[in-house]
């Protein structure tokens, strides 16, 4: 039973990030005053925001697969989950921290929740080692 909560979760984490593809791609607004990433600190003075939206949704697509498919690896029985979810919430995480406005006002609006939960799984998996799946 844990392992199909444990890898659901992943799953549907992941799958968020699609929404955050889809304000990156201007296709809608996850919120009215929402315009993450436009005003990335790391990247919007370098390529300008059109092209800071187009390198978000792109990193927002791999994150997505890539806890798509660690949640999947759980789900399935895989001993590979563990690498995968590894990789793919720490490069969740450095998505929304590079293209963060720097500000500190609406962190909800620029993936700060998703930071804490990629912050969670990590620490969850590499400093506890939970869940210890037996296979």
């Amino acid at each position: 039973m844990l392992r199909l909560i444990v890898g659901a979760f992943v799953v549907l984490h992941g799958l968020v990030h699609l929404f955050y593809f889809g304000q990156a791609r201007r296709l809608f607004d996850l919120q009215a005053e929402m315009t993450w990433p436009d005003g990335s600190w790391a990247f919007s003075r370098l390529l300008g925001d059109r092209a800071a939206r187009g390198l978000a949704s792109v990193a927002c697509a791999l994150a997505a697969v890539g806890l798509v498919a660690g949640g999947a690896g759980i789900l399935l029985g895989q001993p590979w989950w563990r690498p995968v979810i590894v990789a793919a919430a720490a490069f969740a995480a450095a998505v929304f921290v590079f293209f963060w406005n720097g500000r500190m006002q609406r962190l909800d609006y620029q993936g700060g929740v998703g930071i804490l939960i990629d912050m969670g799984i990590l620490a969850s998996v590499l400093v506890f080692r939970w869940p210890d799946f037996e296979f």
